[in-house]
């Protein structure tokens, strides 16, 4: 599946859901699916600034792909993490820089988190963003 049949999947999957509570109580499922983060990248360097909650979030390169990690100590941020790692992780660095977040307005989950729910999800998918810059670089 390409990077953008995957947000369109993700959009999809949300619109199968009648109201926000439904969508709310999937994200936070979606949070508590995500694999153990290992403890020894919960570290300051791994810390995401700009989130309300704690996050940590670490990346990789595994066959050309950007493989990342994160944990949040907050539900609905650990559920928020969970949407960009199935959307982002698992693709090529500059697949991930020529795909925008778009699915995320048009799930509409910018339009129902708090101001500052809203800025930790940017802070979150601006080092997804910095990530796959930073790997791609490596790999010229």
């Amino acid at each position: 599946m390409t990077i953008k049949e995957t947000h369109e999947a993700l959009v999809k999957e949300f619109e199968s859901f009648d109201n926000w509570d439904d969508r709310y109580a999937h994200i936070i499922k979606l949070g508590r699916e995500l694999p153990e983060f290992p403890d020894e990248y919960r570290t300051d360097k791994n810390k995401i600034d700009g989130c309300q909650s704690q996050v940590w979030m670490n990346a990789s390169i595994e066959n050309s792909l950007l493989k990342i990690e994160a944990d949040s100590d907050a539900m609905i941020v650990k559920g928020l993490i969970g949407i960009l790692l199935k959307a982002y992780s698992g693709f090529m660095p500059a697949d991930i820089l020529s795909s925008p977040p778009d699915f995320i307005k048009q799930i509409g989950i910018d339009n129902h988190l708090s101001p500052t729910r809203k800025n930790g999800l940017g802070a979150m998918l601006k080092q997804i963003q910095m990530y796959a810059l930073a790997f791609k670089a490596l790999a010229k």
